[in-house]
């Protein structure tokens, strides 16, 4: 199965909180992963990106590939993906 490091939604109706999740990519978006990177605020100004870069840095060498959204995110905070 391949893995992916794409955007788990948490928060309420019209209040959007993300985890950055390393997840396999069958899993349904807020089910089942395997290993929170960090999260992601887009209510706060500015949005606030928070990310464990020692566990991005681990699940891209191992073939993890991230999503768009998480692609620009990992690069907004610093992080070479």
């Amino acid at each position: 199965m391949a893995v992916r490091i794409r955007l788990a939604r948490g928060g309420r109706k019209k209040r959007p909180f993300y985890r950055i999740v390393a997840a396999y990519s069958e899993s349904p978006r807020d089910g089942r992963f395997l290993e929170v990177l960090g999260t992601y605020d887009p209510l706060k100004d500015p949005a606030e990106i928070k990310l464990d870069q020692e566990k991005v840095k681990k699940w891209l060498e191992r073939g993890a590939k991230p999503s768009q959204t998480v692609r620009s995110l990992i690069a907004k905070a610093g992080c070479a993906a």
